[in-house]
């Protein structure tokens, strides 16, 4: 699943959004422009990226604020690293 969902172009564009807040949450609101999609398609994107667990929602109002999760960034790593290494080892041969 996580791989699935790190394969849309739009959902690695959204990481880089939210990471380059710094810790800062993210509105909703700026996907939609930033992305040139409508808001059900960035809303889309989002939850995907909530349920395997590489952002946090909060709803404030109308809007929800989405934040990095802390140990998001080590649990890809975790997941590629196995599978980086064994396909570098087997170009070196």
């Amino acid at each position: 699943m996580l791989l699935k969902t790190l394969g849309e172009p739009m959902r690695l564009t959204i990481l880089e959004i939210v990471a380059a807040a710094r810790g800062e949450d993210v509105c909703a609101c700026v996907f939609p422009s930033a992305l040139g999609v409508a808001q059900p398609t960035a809303s889309h994107h989002l939850r995907k990226l909530v349920e395997v667990g590489l952002l946090q929602r909060e709803q404030r109002g109308k809007w929800a604020y989405f934040r990095l999760v802390p140990d998001g960034y080590e649990r890809v790593r975790a997941f590629l690293d196995p599978l980086l290494s064994h396909e570098m080892s087997a170009v070196g041969s």
